[in-house]
């Protein structure tokens, strides 16, 4: 029995802002292949607790929950959609409600043993995968293909998400932005489980000075030369 060729993943981590999810999606499209947004797992799960009316600090009560639901995407559009038990909660999972539990939830270290074993589990099958998020080369993925980290000036990050907002209709006070932001590279860095930092052996790119082309550019002619080193077809 033909098992299919064997995964092949590439990662990008960063802290918000950075600009991995876009230039994730980017060069899915470029090689053909399918993007996972862990981001979007979290929050889904920020927003099952939601629904469930579970207290977002009982991490426990999040994971058990999350065990008894799927997540899963619909990768028949693009970039794939989110869905708990098969209903997609993409639009959802963006309310500030949904974004604040998710911060909390992402804490905990059995949450994120689920949502690992989920991502692991995606991973698997779909042969050739990019990975974003931000402990995806350093802990889900170690042995990625290529493991890419994106960061940029603060100031550069707070302009690209009131810019982002300001497209979305929403209006945004640039030092609150900014706030949330340093306080999330805080949170993000110094928790227990899968805190972000660069991948061991990883590739960092700043992404302050170059646009999105510039940026996918530069990740393209990483991956490809790893694919030719490693002698492996770019499409599966």
């Amino acid at each position: 029995m033909n098992a299919g060729p064997p995964s092949v993943v590439v990662t990008i981590d960063g802290p918000a802002g950075s600009g991995k999810s876009s230039a994730a999606d980017a060069l899915a499209q470029r090689l053909h292949w399918q993007v996972l947004d862990t981001g979007a797992m979290y929050r889904a799960a920020g927003l099952l607790a939601i629904e469930r009316a579970i207290d977002p600090a009982d991490g426990a009560s999040v994971a058990a929950a999350l065990r008894a639901c799927r997540i899963d995407f619909d990768w028949s559009v693009s970039p794939p959609m989110v869905r708990l038990d098969g209903r997609p909660v993409g639009e959802a999972i963006r309310s500030p409600a949904a974004t604040a539990a998710a911060s909390v939830v992402a804490a905990h270290p059995e949450v994120r043993a689920c949502l690992v074993e989920s991502q692991r589990r995606i991973a698997a099958d779909h042969p050739r995968l990019i990975s974003e998020g931000r402990d995806q080369g350093s802990v889900v993925f170690p042995d990625a293909l290529v493991r890419f980290y994106l960061d940029a000036p603060v100031g550069e990050r707070t302009r690209r998400r009131v810019r982002q907002w300001a497209a979305e209709g929403r209006t945004a006070d640039p030092r609150e932005v900014e706030e949330a932001i340093r306080a999330r590279d805080l949170r993000d860095s110094e928790r227990a489980v899968g805190p972000l930092r660069k991948p061991e052996g990883g590739v960092s790119i700043d992404t302050g000075t170059l646009d999105l082309g510039e940026v996918v550019d530069r990740l393209e002619r990483t991956v490809r030369a790893a694919l030719a080193e490693h002698r492996i077809v770019a499409e599966a």
